[in-house]
């Protein structure tokens, strides 16, 4: 067996396990944190009382405008001197967190908007809160329109998790880092660790097509019972 081959045999079982057990986590609760602050961010910036509104937006200009790694730098070695000590997880989980929320906000903010406002008239005029027609007329709709770019966000934070190992986190890549450390052959491990995130990316893509396939058929099904 090819040295090459055999040290990426040998290192697989260790980069698969951080994955495992750091990339992946991170990357869902990152998502899932986020999605629900970029949802409660798009509404207040919406529908929101101005002074909310403009907390909303400067949350998002803050985030949209610098870069991710200065972001978990400034969580991670900068509010310590505050006397706010994180763990490293911690840490990297509120930095994507606030980043998935800024950018999705604006997202699930665009296809909110998209909704014709006919959609919000005909709720109301069958008895609706505003409550239930976002929820039971608004939201669905806007989740039609909102799957791929947010799914694209999704498959772009499996690859940005790895700026974690900047911070510590033994996630996929600071594992690779790890190993090239000891073994100094970093060609190797480099490439094998970004195959690793090269075949979850193709996995998030294929899944996305599917989730794409199964809301266009409801939207079908909407427009066909209307």
């Amino acid at each position: 067996m090819a040295h090459w081959l055999q040290l990426m045999v040998e290192s697989l079982p260790s980069l698969l396990w951080a994955g495992l057990i750091f990339t992946i986590p991170l990357t869902l609760l990152s998502f899932i944190f986020g999605l629900a602050l970029g949802l409660a961010t798009a509404i207040a910036r919406l529908f929101g009382p101005a002074p909310v509104a403009a907390i909303a937006r400067s949350y998002v200009w803050v985030i949209r405008g610098t870069p991710l790694l200065v972001q978990l730098f400034v969580i991670f070695y900068g509010l310590p001197s505050l006397g706010i000590l994180l763990d490293a997880f911690p840490a990297a989980l509120i930095g994507f967190t606030l980043n998935i929320g800024a950018y999705s906000s604006e997202i699930i903010r665009a296809v909110i908007s998209s909704v014709p406002k006919g959609q919000w008239e005909a709720a109301y005029s069958i008895g609706m809160s505003w409550r239930q027609a976002m929820s039971r007329t608004i939201l669905p709709q806007a989740a039609r329109v909102a799957v791929p770019p947010l799914s694209n966000t999704f498959i772009s934070l499996v690859k940005d998790t790895s700026l974690a190992a900047a911070i510590t986190v033994p996630e996929l890549f600071q594992a690779a880092q790890r190993i090239v450390a000891t073994t100094y052959e970093p060609l190797i491990l480099y490439i094998e660790a970004a195959l690793i995130y090269l075949v979850l990316s193709s996995v998030l893509s294929q899944l996305q097509v599917r989730l794409e396939r199964r809301f266009a058929r409801y939207g079908g099904m909407l427009e066909a019972n209307a």
